[in-house]
């Protein structure tokens, strides 16, 4: 069955002196690929794939303009013009597929990160960094001349090495919105207290880079809101400089996006928040200018967002940026109409941001193919030479990814599950509090392996006996793990075992299969040693049920390992609203059956706490049973997955992905 036309989506639209083929950009973000500071394969690979996939603009990630600009180990060279040959490359190869190519410039001010930069953050007012405890410099009027300078230059290489044009970063409160703000700018002289007077810098920018590139040069500026705190700058005011720059025609669009230091949480956001979060504001600009074209950011995920989005007038434009780091072919899938063939984004941030704040190059969780495009070809799969029989034993992320890619490849797949549904411990991940995305993704799957001809059994068991008498060419062991039930915890290692287990102990997916029996107001107890959505997913989902629930962690806090995702305040709010108690840098030293000896790292005081149920989310054990047997009757086959060593997510989908080309 086709999906719908989206018609709004794919009409295209005059940008400067441009045409954008349709509405879909694939909007900036920090990929931090680079080495020695200059975009190589990866980087080409990278974004080449997704003008191939059908992108109409694409904003290069972030190019700091001057060395207390850098922010990330993978920033390029600044104020340097050696990059401007290896972005040639990377401008060719995506024009030749019709995409408009921007790099956008910035400088995020107060906020930057000396461990990176070994350079003091210059801003207008010397306030403090948002990054870390460090203090910034206060810009003389020598060195803001030197900053717009530095603009300007850096500019000026992006229209050399082919860029179509920049976009200015002038979100999440970075240096442009920092002169903008009262709050940031307390500035006496020519550059703050009115309203003029701190449109000064962003002015200049706009007028000095278009007299520098010429009329047939886009300029693009970023912004944001995050309606958190009463001191930041109010939509309002955001507005008001937005029209005054609108009426100077200083910019050709603006991309509007939402979140900043004091949200951080929805400056990209997860499953937690609703999407479409840039419309709001993307609306509010579009009947304010009368020159710029709109983009909405944030959170629009899909097609079908894109497509609302743009039809009901709330933007010209919508930024597409995680969905197609999923599906690179996103919107050529949409413009023929095969929605269900795109693999969509589940809104986790686990690979992408989630990497991205460690410092690491971005991947992503469902598509282990981002950041190998130079070595893997994208989502495009070479064609095997010889055809062989391969029979996959366990549906989870590994064994999907496996079977998928070695059908798409020419082999003859079989897939064996135990259990009458695919995904494994996936499966029940998704019936947590707003993880509905995950389900979508196993049905993409279940779609794409009966389109690929692949066999499915389930409720099917496999032993030794069974895969001898399959006769399989490949056998691919994807089994998994399981929880491990002695409540061992990492920092008892004395302790193979939790005194005191009983009937009234079970596992995070033992509760999530629903085998937990509970009276209504049943209090319960949750041992989280991950810090994960494994344990605090549980926890919520038991929470919004009405039960009283306490959460046990070694970790300083609650969801400590989602930090890198952004996700962690979110839910410590929802945890505690819902009624959460948190026990933290703490252990379980006894259960009695009907309550817990919870014992603090720190001191070593006990508390019993009171629950009907202990949960256990401490880490699992592989499920490597049938290795081991097979191995003893010289039956070689492959591990992939959790049944090599329980891990998350993406390992899994990356060792199905990465098998599935070498078979």
């Amino acid at each position: 069955m086709s999906s719908p036309t989206r018609k709004s989506l794919f009409q295209p639209l005059q940008l400067g002196h441009k045409t954008l083929k349709n509405r879909i950009v694939f909007g900036a973000h920090t990929a931090n690929m680079s080495v020695d500071g200059l975009p190589a394969e990866q980087h080409l690979g990278y974004y080449r794939e997704r003008a191939m996939g059908g992108a109409a603009m694409i904003v290069v990630e972030p190019m700091p303009v001057h060395p207390a600009a850098v922010l990330t180990r993978g920033n390029f060279r600044h104020l340097d013009d050696t990059v401007v040959a290896p972005f040639q490359a990377i401008t060719k190869a995506c024009k030749a597929f019709g995409t408009v190519m921007i790099q956008q410039l910035y400088h995020v001010g107060q906020h930057a990160d000396a461990d990176n930069a070994f350079h003091a953050g210059w801003s207008p007012s010397g306030l403090p960094s948002y990054h870390d405890s460090d203090g910034s410099h206060a810009m003389s009027e020598a060195e803001i001349e030197e900053t717009i300078a530095a603009f300007v230059n850096t500019a000026k290489n992006c229209q050399t090495a082919g860029f179509d044009g920049i976009e200015l970063f002038a979100n999440y409160h970075a240096l442009i919105e920092q002169f903008w703000s009262p709050w940031s700018n307390k500035r006496t002289d020519q550059w703050g207290g009115s309203l003029a007077n701190r449109m000064r810098f962003s002015s200049r920018l706009c007028e000095d880079i278009r007299t520098a590139c010429g009329p047939d040069f886009i300029i693009g500026m970023a912004i944001s809101h995050a309606p958190v705190a009463e001191f930041e700058l109010n939509k309002n005011e955001l507005l008001q400089i937005i029209a005054a720059h609108d009426a100077k025609q200083h910019m050709d669009y603006v991309t509007c996006g939402s979140g900043g230091y004091l949200d951080f949480g929805s400056l990209m956001p997860t499953f937690m928040y609703g999407e479409k979060l840039g419309a709001d504001l993307a609306s509010a600009v579009k009947q304010t200018v009368n020159h710029a074209v709109v983009t909405c950011e944030s959170h629009v995920r899909t097609p079908e967002n894109g497509d609302y989005v743009v039809a009901s007038g709330e933007a010209d434009l919508v930024s597409i940026v995680r969905g197609q780091i999923a599906d690179p072919h996103l919107a050529n899938k949409a413009l023929e109409q095969r929605e269900e063939d795109i693999r969509g984004c589940i809104s986790c941030n686990q690979m992408c941001w989630g990497r991205r704040s460690r410092d690491y190059w971005i991947s992503c969780l469902v598509n282990p193919s981002v950041g190998r495009e130079h070595e893997w070809g994208g989502d495009r799969f070479i064609a095997t030479d010889k055809a062989t029989k391969v029979l996959v034993i366990g549906g989870g992320p590994a064994g999907l990814e496996c079977a998928r890619v070695a059908a798409e490849r020419g082999h003859q797949v079989t897939l064996c599950e135990a259990t009458p549904k695919l995904g494994g411990q996936f499966h029940l991940a998704g019936l947590a509090p707003r993880r509905g995305q995950i389900l979508e993704l196993l049905q993409w799957y279940q779609t794409q392996l009966e389109k690929l001809g692949v066999t499915i059994n389930y409720n099917t068991f496999m032993d030794v006996e069974d895969i001898q008498a399959f006769g399989a060419d490949e056998v691919v062991l994807a089994t998994g793990s399981m929880p491990d039930g002695s409540g061992r915890q990492r920092w008892l290692g004395a302790e193979d075992t939790l005194p005191g287990l009983d009937s009234k102990v079970v596992s995070a997916e033992e509760v999530m299969r629903k085998e937990l029996r509970l009276n209504q107001g049943d209090a319960v107890i949750v041992l989280d040693e991950g810090g994960n959505w494994r344990g605090v997913g549980t926890a919520l989902h038991l929470a919004e049920q009405g039960h009283p629930v306490t959460i046990v962690t070694p970790d300083p806090y609650v969801g400590m390992e989602l930090t890198r995702t952004s996700a962690d305040g979110k839910l410590r709010s929802q945890l505690k609203q819902a009624g959460a108690r948190f026990m933290v840098e703490s252990v379980i030293t006894m259960w009695h059956g009907d309550k817990a000896s919870v014992t603090s790292m720190l001191d070593g005081i006990s508390e019993e706490v009171k629950a009907e149920a202990l949960v256990l989310a401490t880490t699992n054990m592989a499920f490597n049973e049938l290795e081991l047997e097979l191995g003893e009757r010289s039956i070689n086959c492959h591990t992939i997955g959790d049944c090599v060593a329980p891990r998350q997510a993406p390992y899994a989908f990356y060792e199905g992905r990465k098998l599935g080309i070498e078979i």
